[in-house]
């Protein structure tokens, strides 16, 4: 009828919660815009308006989280907030506590050819490896040259920074995995594995 007002309901998205270990060489998002390389959406058939919270480079492997929740994106990615996030680093060659040092302190790496003083981190040898399963293909090993796994605590992310600090410090990283985002962490996960939290989880762990 002419001049009749239809209102449309509006229905409230459920809110989503994934938490995946990514695997090497698969891209933090869902198309692989002519690349070739395996992307998330073929780890597990991800609801619309589901995107990852920040993301991991190709090569990089380890925790991330994908949700359709926007106040969490801003809470995790808002500089000012300073969430940690750690990483289990294996490195060429055996860091000393000189070495270490300059990461707690802070180091000068580049990003798009200007130099950042990276924040003062957390850092500590491992005298063990990380148990997490062996990567695929593995890192390439030289007989001569010792490799040391490192925990590194960041509050802050840039482009390809973890490889970027260890590398200024004369120890290239070799295999990088990240273990945690602030209190969510891999625990038992399998690589490729997705794990749905509820929204209760998420507060407890986050905030």
């Amino acid at each position: 009828m002419e001049g009749e007002v239809t209102v449309v309901k509006q229905v409230k998205m459920k809110k989503k919660y994934y938490l995946i270990y990514k695997p090497y060489k698969v891209l933090s998002q869902f198309t692989d815009e002519g690349t070739g390389h395996r992307t998330l959406a073929t780890l597990f058939s991800f609801p619309k308006q589901v995107y990852p919270v920040g993301r991991l480079d190709l090569d990089s492997e380890g925790l991330l989280l994908l949700t359709n929740d926007t106040k969490i994106n801003h809470h995790l990615l808002n500089p000012k907030q300073e969430h940690p996030r750690s990483y289990w680093v294996q490195v060429e060659g055996v860091p000393d506590q000189k070495a270490l040092q300059k990461l707690r302190q802070g180091v000068d790496i580049r990003i798009r050819k200007k130099v950042h003083r990276t924040h003062p981190a957390k850092v500590r040898l491992l005298k063990e490896a990380p148990k997490v399963p062996d990567r695929d293909p593995p890192i390439r090993y030289r007989k001569a040259i010792p490799t040391t796994w490192i925990e590194l605590t960041l509050t802050e992310g840039k482009n390809r920074q973890v490889r970027r600090m260890t590398a200024a410090i004369g120890f290239p990283t070799l295999r990088l995995i990240r273990s945690k985002i602030a209190n969510l962490a891999i625990q038992d996960m399998q690589v490729g594995e997705v794990r749905e939290l509820s929204e209760e989880e998420m507060k407890r762990y986050l905030y």
